[in-house]
């Protein structure tokens, strides 16, 4: 296990798994009857993933207090999580192996799996490299209007406390930004500062009605100064299996950029769901400077228009434009499966960069197809869906490859792993022992001069199943 803060041995002692191995070797006697059973999971410390067999209802209370034991084992050693596969013996007599973590992998949450190989430290899916594209003939809306915006601020929140033009120029030297004028006046008027003692305006932490008022005003839960931030796309995370497959998409009649995050969006406010709002200073081909934008909490790239400024947002006013950030994701990002593309010649298009190769019931594919495409970076294919795995080592504009064992173990043998890549995933599908798979991910790891995933053997007994 890794961890050098506190002492791990709880998590690599037997007892603290044994209510779990025990639950998994429950509703699996008549297995047992014919040798031993091999079982694999994954613990963490907010979730579990167990395949476990109830016979009866309401076991779940059996289930969480087994847990509970060894994610409190997790938190005393400080780790995240851990994988397992065990092999249960008929006389009960059983070997855990655990699969401790590596600065190299990327957790893969509830799979037991090792997770996502991060090859190159420090790399990032590309959709989270992009930057704005410069939109020179950007102006603000015409609906801005500073003046405006502070008298009906200062009628609708009257005594407020707003922040200083010193408070506001140090917020400028911390986001690294120029506030725009209208964002200005807003904390000038109602700064809603954490220290302000004047009622409800102590970050409205301590006044329900204070903070319904200031929302009404603004059209937002409006953050304190101290708490605006810039969004850009380090501040919306994603993990390389999931972002990897993304792709940043602006029409050309957008108003919005579809990106990621932006230095340009300055984040100032929460709709109380979790969305946040952001003055954008990088629109789209089609937007203005300083319009109002959502990001939402439920995906991870693009953004909506919600106001022309922030004057239409106080006076809800909102945007008649067309606020699409995407487009047409066909073309960049294509699943070929059963109910999707049909083919692989039929996803090939100069702009690719995703091929997602899902359920196949055909024969399987060549990805001739797709040699020479300048853009194709993600390549995730279904277990028996490629007709030549070793074809991959023509692809050499990869950065991220998730393929089951079968395909990487061709493909490791072939030596056609594209250098390219900045991470992989070693996908397993059904009962796949999460054992050989560490082993081929630590192949991986080696040939970038990783670090190696560690695994731990811890045998115990349970004692015969109980009649």
């Amino acid at each position: 296990m890794v961890d050098q803060s506190s002492s791990p041995s709880d998590v690599c002692d037997f007892a603290t798994w044994e209510g779990v191995l025990r639950l998994l070797r429950e509703g699996r006697t008549e297995e047992l009857k014919n040798g031993p059973i091999r079982v694999a999971g994954r613990i963490g410390r907010q979730s579990w993933s167990l395949p476990l067999r109830r016979r009866q209802s309401g076991e779940g209370r059996g289930e969480a207090e087994a847990v509970e034991r060894v994610r409190r084992a997790l938190v005393e050693a400080g780790v995240d999580g851990v994988s397992f596969n065990v092999k249960i013996a008929p006389d009960g007599k059983s070997t855990l192996r655990l699969l401790g973590a590596s600065p190299a992998v990327q957790s893969g949450g509830g799979s037991p799996g090792p997770g996502t190989l991060l090859l190159v430290e420090g790399a990032v899916p590309e959709p989270w490299r992009r930057l704005p594209d410069p939109v020179p003939g950007a102006v603000v809306a015409p609906s801005a209007d500073p003046v405006l915006l502070e008298r009906t601020l200062r009628e609708r929140l009257p005594g407020a406390v707003g922040a200083t033009d010193a408070e506001i120029a140090a917020a400028e030297a911390r986001l690294g930004v120029p506030l725009p004028e209208e964002l200005k006046v807003l904390y000038r008027v109602a700064g809603a500062r954490r220290e302000d003692p004047d009622e409800g305006y102590d970050g409205y932490d301590g006044c329900h009605e204070a903070a319904e008022r200031a929302y009404a005003a603004v059209g937002c839960e409006l953050f304190a100064l101290d708490e605006v931030y810039v969004a850009d796309a380090a501040s919306r995370t994603c993990t390389w299996e999931f972002a990897a497959k993304e792709a940043v998409v602006t029409q050309p009649g957008a108003a919005v950029q579809g990106l990621v995050g932006s230095p340009g969006w300055i984040a100032f406010g929460d709709n109380g769901g979790g969305d946040r709002l952001a003055v954008d200073l990088t629109p789209g081909p089609c937007g203005h400077a300083g319009q109002i934008i959502i990001l939402s909490h439920e995906v991870d790239i693009g953004a909506d228009l919600v106001a022309d400024s922030l004057t239409d947002l106080v006076l809800d006013r909102p945007s008649e434009r067309d606020g699409s950030s995407g487009g047409d994701r066909p073309p960049v990002v294509a699943h070929v499966n059963i109910r999707g593309v049909p083919s692989v010649e039929a996803a090939a298009h100069p702009e690719l960069e995703v091929l997602s190769i899902g359920v196949w019931e055909a024969e399987p594919l060549s990805l001739v197809p797709v040699f020479g495409l300048p853009r194709l970076r993600t390549l995730a294919a279904y277990p028996g869906t490629l007709a030549d795995p070793s074809e991959i080592g023509e692809l050499t504009t990869l950065e991220f490859l998730e393929l089951g064992p079968q395909d990487w173990r061709i493909l490791l043998d072939a030596g056609a792993v594209p250098r390219s890549l900045l991470a992989a995933t070693v996908k397993e599908q059904g009962d796949q022992d999460p054992l050989s798979t560490v082993l081929i991910a630590n192949e991986l790891l080696a040939l970038w001069d990783r670090p190696r995933i560690i695994r731990t053997a811890i045998e115990g007994d349970l004692g015969l199943v109980p009649a």
